[in-house]
């Protein structure tokens, strides 16, 4: 016989793989990407260095691991700009970009209630 528990986590996992908010917040949600697509959005494509000197305060580890992440999601792409040494730089998808909306929202949001 199945527990309790066991079924309402198989429910919320359920909800949670259906849900179309949980789904995107599961690419967005975590702290520092929504300010990563701001940067794309607003200056085209970056690197790494520059993503740390627009975000202050993100550490190095949490600034890949965000970057990976979103990569991962089909969010950014990384392209080689050098060879020697080889660099980097971060460019929207176009499924990316069109979270634009999205991060135009969040800011006149912020405008008027913030």
């Amino acid at each position: 016989m199945m527990s309790s528990w066991y079924l309402l986590r198989m429910a919320r996992s359920y909800r949670q793989k259906h849900c179309p908010v949980a789904r995107t917040l599961d690419a967005v949600g975590e702290r520092w990407t929504m300010l990563i697509l701001r940067d794309l959005l607003l200056h085209g494509p970056r690197r790494y260095q520059d993503f740390q000197e627009s975000l202050a305060g993100v550490a190095p580890n949490t600034l890949s691991a965000r970057l990976k992440a979103m990569e991962g999601h089909g969010l950014i792409e990384r392209k080689l700009y050098s060879e020697h040494p080889p660099r980097l730089e971060y460019h929207l998808t176009e499924k990316g970009k069109s979270l634009g909306p999205v991060i135009r929202a969040l800011r006149d949001w912020g405008r008027r209630n913030a």
